[in-house]
């Protein structure tokens, strides 16, 4: 006698934790069948309770994860990760080649950064330097554009995002009693044309994309625009007489400069300074930059044959020990200091800054997002005086604000990435505050999208979407 079985509808679920109605800890939970896999998992950045978040439980148990896939080395989707394996996460952690070596670098520091705070204020780290460590020895690295499963039910393609180097959109197919569908998560998409890197891969179908919208209200100025006011504000700088302070993310966007400064070296005359990279996370993250020619467009790789390596500046400084970082604060012209970290939130900056902001001779470049509550955000913002150290102190210095030489896509770089998919897929938007996800919701509704903005803690059962039928691959296996 046959026996009929009860029902299981398939389970394809996606709940959104972090980077949700905010730009910072990027995390997803996907869920298929019985497995358990998070698309990123990034430390919380900016505003005054982000320790008290960051130490939150993760609404999900740590070992019941299957598997971690990480877009890119940003602190912001990675941060987390030692946290994760100390709260007993043991599983694969799969991500590109250059993300696999941009890892150490940055989440070492930050262990050694939360060590030394949790000496200051007499609390356990939120992990630790041996959390890093175990971290590392869980990685995978899956290469670019090849298919592979990495838990049952669950095949994923990393395609290049030109955000920095090693960053990934993932492609996911999905199968479960039967069911397929597809997910596109963009991770964090770059400009088109941007320095050193290829542009972001050309995406075609998909059942459902999450789609980070941080500036999806605003338009960068171009990059010849761009280019060109940076080389004025040197020239400003020259003719001012003081120090050129430039606060810059340790991975893409100090690489980026310095691309720059090579390319300009004669027009900007840029033999009158001498160049500081003062950041040895930026020093060894350069070396991954220059490492990896593969991923790098045609301009770089011209660039790269005529000085046989890059950058080509003869009167770069690199400063890796902290005697060596305050030496240059003795510099009172001439210099251009480039520090971390990228949003004034700490590191080396901070003493420059403190140097600096007081003389109105000095300029200072802000060249990226800047979240709410971080100084960067303050001299954004034009504060007359800001805190630096407990100390009050006055802005003097002439403060610009370079948003074309953002790692992050405009509205029309991400329309036009959204744009190449052959239908209009669902999409949800992540990693936005409320008035970017708004201002690209309208655009990307307007081409016959259906838009919705996360919020943390929303779950989508994306098993009852109609399918496009993207055509799910023959998954292989995973190497190591």
């Amino acid at each position: 006698m046959a026996v009929t079985l009860p029902y299981r509808p398939a389970r394809m679920q996606l709940e959104f934790f972090g980077a949700a109605g905010e730009v910072t800890g990027s995390c997803h939970i996907l869920r298929v069948g019985r497995q358990q896999l998070l698309l990123d998992c990034g430390l919380i950045q900016g505003g005054g309770d982000a320790e008290q978040r960051n130490r939150r439980d993760f609404p999900f148990e740590a070992g019941a994860i299957d598997a971690v896939v990480l877009s890119h080395a940003h602190i912001d989707h990675c941060g987390r990760l030692p946290l994760l394996v100390k709260r007993g996460y043991r599983g694969p952690v799969y991500t590109s080649r250059a993300t696999r070596e941009l890892l150490p670098i940055l989440l070492e520091d930050s262990a050694r950064l939360a060590e030394r705070d949790a000496e200051r204020n007499g609390r356990a780290p939120l992990f630790s330097v041996a959390d890093v460590a175990q971290t590392l020895r869980l990685v995978k690295v899956l290469p670019y554009d090849e298919q592979r499963r990495v838990v049952p039910g669950v095949t994923v393609c990393l395609r290049d995002a030109g955000h920095i180097m090693g960053s990934a959109s993932v492609e996911l197919w999905l199968e479960e009693l039967g069911v397929q569908r597809k997910l596109v998560f963009s991770g964090d998409l770059g400009q088109y044309d941007s320095p050193i890197l290829l542009d972001p891969y050309r995406m075609q179908d998909a059942d459902l994309v999450v789609m980070e919208s941080t500036y999806g209200d605003r338009l960068h100025r171009s990059r010849e625009a761009t280019e060109q006011e940076l080389g004025e504000i040197v020239a400003m700088a020259v003719r001012d007489g003081g120090n050129l302070v430039i606060p810059a993310f340790a991975v893409g966007r100090s690489q980026d400069l310095l691309y720059l400064f090579g390319k300009y070296y004669e027009r900007w005359q840029l033999d009158r300074w001498q160049i500081f990279l003062d950041s040895p996370m930026a020093i060894e993250a350069s070396a991954v930059y220059w490492r990896h020619i593969e991923r790098h467009d045609q301009e770089a790789l011209r660039l790269r044959e005529e000085f046989g390596a890059m950058p080509g500046l003869p009167n770069l400084v690199l400063s890796r020990t902290s005697e060596e970082s305050r030496a240059i604060n003795a510099r009172r012209t001439g210099a251009i200091i480039i520090a971390g970290s990228g949003m004034c939130n700490g590191g080396r900056i901070l003493y420059h800054l403190k140097h600096s902001l007081g003389r109105s001779e000095c300029h200072v470049v802000i060249t990226g997002f800047q979240a709410p509550g971080t100084l960067g955000r303050a001299l954004v913002d034009r504060r007359s005086t800001v805190r630096i150290h407990g100390e009050s102190i006055a802005v003097a210095a002439r403060i610009h604000t370079l948003g074309g030489l953002s790692a992050h896509g405009d509205q029309d770089d991400l329309v036009r990435w959204y744009g190449s998919f052959e239908k209009r897929p669902p999409v949800w938007l992540v990693h936005g505050e409320p008035h970017g996800a708004q201002g690209l919701a309208a655009r990307l509704g307007a081409m016959g999208a259906r838009i919705t903005i996360a919020q943390a803690g929303e779950i989508v059962d994306f098993a009852a979407l109609p399918a496009s039928d993207p055509g799910a691959p023959q998954p292989v296996g995973v190497s190591g």
